[in-house]
């Protein structure tokens, strides 16, 4: 048991530590890492995550996978090779592999802070009128996609009220492509008994810029929507700092857009 009280036995899990650093016969952390991890613990419970640096925050999550050593030049690599704590957090696990030091104590880690911070996020729009939450739903979206290294489609189902009834994930492509289809939009909406939809989807190149595929599909869509009596509120384009909305760039067909009988 270490002075602040936390285990710092190593987890039955996995077989060993992952870091190749200096090994510690005895088992027993040297002063000099006893004290920081004190020091860190405190300050985080003092402060909360505003209070430390990113490696630091990546610091306290790698103290459970590496109980044993020094873990700060570890978290600095993974700061260097994906950019930020919240890409760390989010790479997907064969390119973390390919950090010198992590293995699979260290990614059960991060995975499960990330699978953490999603469902925070998903609980603060779930069965919540969505149009008077809409930072919280570009914080979810975010937070869900942002950093996927493939594109992701997702559908979030309203009903008439605008509450968001379910998020589901319709499809999974390549890097640059998503297939998806109006008929299987519509079919999951009708099932759900939703009157209204927002579509959402990431561009792993973090530009959010809508393509010529994008506008084409997202037009499609809401035209089937159209003829089932359900409204296409937006089209989401996530990308890594910023998103685009089909329906504030003016992308989304109106009366006036919208090809008449006989056209």
């Amino acid at each position: 048991m270490s002075e602040s009280g936390l285990s710092e036995v190593s987890l039955p899990l996995f077989h060993r530590d992952e870091a190749q650093f200096s090994p510690i016969p005895d088992g027993r952390l040297p002063s000099y890492i006893r004290d920081h991890r004190k020091r860190l613990r405190s300050r985080f419970m003092d402060g909360g995550g505003a209070a430390l640096p990113d490696y630091e925050l990546l610091e306290l999550v790698l103290f459970r996978a590496i109980p044993r050593q020094d873990v700060k030049p570890l978290a600095r690599r993974l700061l260097d090779t994906f950019g930020s704590y919240n890409a760390a957090v989010s790479a997907p696990k064969e390119r973390l592999r390919q950090v010198k030091g992590v293995g699979d104590a260290v990614i059960c880690e991060l995975k499960i802070v990330e699978a953490a911070a999603h469902r925070l996020a998903r609980a603060r729009v779930m069965q919540r009128r969505v149009l008077s939450s809409w930072d919280a739903l570009l914080g979810y979206c975010h937070t869900t996609m942002a950093h996927r290294d493939v594109e992701q489609f997702r559908i979030l189902f309203l009903d008439t009220k605008n509450t968001l009834i379910a998020d589901e994930e319709q499809a999974r492509g390549t890097v640059d492509h998503v297939p998806v289809y109006p008929r299987e939009v519509l079919k999951r909406a009708l099932e759900l008994n939703a009157t209204a939809l927002i579509l959402v989807h990431n561009h792993p190149s973090g530009d959010p810029t809508p393509s010529r595929a994008d506008i084409e599909i997202t037009a499609q869509i809401q035209e089937a929507c159209h003829v089932f009596g359900i409204r296409l509120h937006d089209h989401l384009i996530i990308g890594k700092s910023r998103e685009l909305s089909f329906q504030s760039s003016g992308l989304l067909l109106t009366s006036a857009t919208r090809p008449q009988p006989g056209d």
